[in-house]
């Protein structure tokens, strides 16, 4: 049995006795800015409140407060928002439900990342199974580097470790896509790296999906999309509902989506011999299908709620179900390949990837008052299963065998958290404003489990293209995590505002870490102030990060990812990981120079020691006895090349971001606005690990994001009708084909811009039908020259990692309907 000491278990007790302690009133607004007072004063209250319509007030009061996350202790309704009048010492932006929707993009980090140019996102992030999640760059940071969270608790991690080159190389992050679009009321992107305040991991940032939480009233939503190729159509519905529990301020608000993509396909002719006859001449040999959108369904539904149960407490439930299956065809194998079996494939076959995923999220716990304090506990669980499959493959070294279908294994991740969150406002007589504290402890449970596949997927040389998990990679791992936090918010004189953090963190399979933040804020007056932050940070390697294996076969050779704690690691140099340390320091400004025109800019630079990724691949010398008994010990004997996971750079980045918009009335032409975003992160390696990397490995943390993006864009609404119109300017990135190999050859993808339009017409008052396009001038990316895509069996026609894509233009219908 686990021995645990006297101050994780206070941690555990607190959490479980702070949810059963009852409450004496209800908090005013947000937690962590309700007033105080004696207890005389809060008897009083509680007295006076008895009356039906205090307590429907108080509730509802209650419950607004239930979506947002405190920034230094801020009495506001989206307490992020830099737009208010009371701000923080740390900028953020804020993108509505409704600017989501009129992307014309359905999955909500697509959305979202079209419509913050911090956020970057690849359509194709990697190969193979890195294919199945889009995963987001925040300041050109990894994709794990971003705290994700709803409701202002922080959100699960998926299964699926993205182990294939990509942009999301080495990285495990959240699957926002994972929740319905039309559930979402709006998003807080924090670009700064407040580790300290919301967690020890946001390096890069945070951001804050807040959900729906109506009385009445919601919305269905249908989108019909193609592209001008004239293939990956697209159908997606949506749907949300609000309604009233009882009457002191109680809801439900339910959501779903069904979205369902058909595959596109870029790639370039096969490039070799198809067969060994006469047909090679004559053959079609646009049959790569490699290059593309996969083939996708996802549903999924959402319910955010909140119950007044007394007038002393209240209960609040948010919870996730989620079901994708998807297919990604892999690479083409000829009828003369080795890897093929004519007797089944006598034209040669295309193989894919399939992935069968669950995923579930609950979120529940009380918030009340007590003590003159700000009570939240809560308890969260999560599960993610994704189960993968081979499908129009052979196993050749059966080639008796007729089986073209195998099951490959499973990766499944769960997260179980307990967390109490407290928070008072006082003001001493020497103080020119309240003194807002917030302090909070969690305990959470991870684990990471591969099984293994079948072992017709593995034995041999495997499944073509995507053998199954081998017996070495089945695995359990779990870990513990204690977490503290405190926050303190306090202004010197009425102007000048300070915000200081602390968090600390147990790991059962790591080290104690502390981590702090400081941050300033001056109002010169009411539309002009400059703020300054310093922040310290730490994020440890997942679990799937230190136990996920992959095979990888490429056209001539196969590169196997192994687990950094396995024997054929360590022969190639592996040691313990361990997690990154960072430190940040941003300095920026918020005016409003007249009234409707808000400009915010920010300047910042983060440092990150012991930064995580793959490294190199090390060819397997077929002469080295050692090494061919390791391999054969762990079924991996026709491997070519190894690679692990490793704390491999020391890298530092300076960038900067600029937003603007003005909100124009006029009389006769309806209203207008206009919006201006512009970022630059630029990354350097300060120092590196020179023996366990090389030029790919490099390539791929410095340049497969853009360093700059702008955008402009026009929202205008008159009557019945409103056009919105976007132009964006993405950066150039550095493109390679391979990790090893011809393939590995650097090549530049020249910047591009991209128009969005979309045309709306309200038919009746909650009733609205519209057009639109993304990348309105068909824009395809630089085309990769022929002597790298070559390399590939021709099919790199396009870096598949594009940050705008490689489909080119889409067009798509859509209705509304509000009711």
């Amino acid at each position: 049995m686990a021995k645990f000491s006297r101050f994780q278990l206070s941690l555990v007790a607190g959490v479980a006795l702070g949810a059963l302690i009852p409450a004496k009133q209800v908090f005013a607004a947000h937690p962590a800015s309700a007033s105080t007072g004696t207890a005389k004063s809060a008897t009083k209250t509680a007295l006076v409140s008895k009356t039906k319509i205090a307590a429907r007030k108080k509730n509802a009061a209650l419950i607004a407060s239930s979506e947002s996350i405190d920034v230094g202790g801020h009495s506001v309704n989206s307490v992020f928002t830099p737009s208010t009048p009371r701000h923080s010492t740390t900028q953020v932006t804020i993108v509505t439900g409704a600017e989501l929707l009129k992307t014309g993009q359905t999955s909500v980090l697509s959305a979202l990342a079209q419509a913050n140019p911090a956020i970057t996102t690849a359509a194709l992030p990697g190969g193979g199974a890195s294919s199945f999640v889009q995963t987001m760059q925040l300041r050109g940071q990894s994709p794990d580097d971003t705290l994700i969270l709803v409701n202002g608790h922080r959100r699960h991690i998926g299964a699926n470790f993205n182990s294939n080159s990509g942009t999301n190389w080495g990285s495990e992050p959240s699957d926002i896509s994972l929740i319905p679009i039309s559930a979402i009321d709006h998003i807080e992107v924090v670009t700064e790296g407040a580790s300290a305040l919301y967690g020890q991991d946001a390096i890069a940032g945070a951001v804050n999906i807040v959900l729906k939480h109506n009385t009445h009233g919601g919305s269905i939503n249908f989108k019909n999309s193609g592209y001008y190729a004239g293939d990956g159509q697209g159908l997606d519905g949506s749907a949300d509902y609000g309604m009233a529990l009882g009457h002191n301020g109680g809801y439900l608000d339910l959501a779903a989506q069904v979205t369902h993509q058909q595959p596109t396909t870029r790639g370039g002719d096969f490039y070799g011999t198809l067969f060994n006859d006469g047909r090679n001449e004559t053959a079609d040999r646009d049959i790569q299908r490699g290059l593309g959108t996969p083939k996708s369904t996802l549903e999924t539904i959402s319910e955010n709620m909140s119950v007044p149960l007394i007038s002393d407490y209240n209960f609040y439930s948010t919870s996730t179900f989620s079901h994708r299956r998807s297919n990604v065809a892999e690479t083409y194998r000829s009828a003369t390949s080795s890897w093929t079996n004519t007797n089944l494939y006598p034209d040669g076959n295309q193989p894919y990837i399939g992935m069968d995923q669950y995923d579930f999220e609950t979120d529940n716990g009380i918030k009340a008052r007590k003590f003159g304090f700000a009570w939240d506990a809560y308890i969260t669980y999560a599960r993610d299963k994704q189960n993968y499959r081979t499908m129009d493959s052979e196993n050749v070294s059966y080639p008796d065998s007729t089986q073209t279908s195998f099951e490959d294994g499973a990766s499944i991740s769960s997260e179980m958290t307990a967390g109490l969150r407290g928070s008072r406002s006082f003001r001493p007589s020497w103080a020119p404003r309240p003194i807002n504290l917030r302090f909070g402890a969690e305990y959470w449970h991870d684990t990471f489990q591969m099984t293994e596949g079948e072992e017709a997927s593995w034995s041999g040389l495997g499944a073509t293209d995507h053998p199954g998990n081998v017996p070495m990679s089945a695995t359990h791992q779990s870990r513990d995590i204690y977490e503290g936090n405190i926050n303190l918010d306090f202004y010197v004189t009425k102007k000048w505002e300070w915000t200081l953090g602390g968090r600390v963190a147990s790991y059962s399979n790591m080290a104690t870490v502390e981590t702090g933040s400081v941050g300033t804020r001056y109002n010169f007056n009411k539309r002009w102030a400059v703020r300054a932050n310093i922040n310290t940070g730490y994020r440890p390697p997942t679990l799937g990060a230190l136990s996920y294996f992959y095979s990888a076969p490429y056209p001539g050779y196969t590169v196997d990812q192994v687990p950094s704690s396995s024997d054929v690691a360590k022969y190639f140099g592996a040691g313990k990981m361990s997690g990154e340390y960072s430190r940040s320091y941003s300095i920026g400004i918020d005016a409003t120079p007249v009234d409707d025109f808000h400009v915010t800019g920010n300047l910042y630079y983060i440092a990150i020691n012991g930064r995580m990724g793959s490294t190199k691949s090390f060819s397997v010398d077929p002469n080295d006895t050692a090494l061919k008994a390791l391999l054969d010990a762990a079924n991996l004997s026709t491997a070519t090349s190894i690679s692990y996971y490793a704390n491999l750079y020391n890298t530092q980045t300076f960038g900067g971001d600029l937003s603007a918009d003005y909100t124009l009335h006029t009389k006769n032409m309806g209203k207008f606005r206009f919006a201006l975003g512009v970022n630059f992160s630029d990354n350097e390696i300060r120092s590196a690990q020179d023996s366990l990397v090389n030029e790919y490995t490099k390539m791929m943390v410095l340049h497969s994001a853009p360093k700059n993006r702008e955008q402009i864009s026009v929202n205008w609404e008159m009557g019945k009708w409103s056009v919105f119109v976007q132009e964006m300017r993405y950066g150039s990135i550095i493109y390679m084909a391979a990790p090893t190999g011809p393939g590995a050859v650097p090549f530049t993808q020249n910047p591009g811009f991209i128009t969005n339009m979309e045309i709306n017409y309200k038919v009746m008052p909650h009733w609205s039908i519209g057009v639109g396009a993304n990348n309105l001038g068909n824009k395809y990316p630089t085309r990769v020259p022929s002597s790298i895509a070559n390399t590939q069996q021709g099919l790199s026609k396009y870096a598949s990692y594009s940050p705008y894509g490689f489909n080119g233009g889409m067009y798509y219908v859509k209705t509304s309907l509000d009711f």
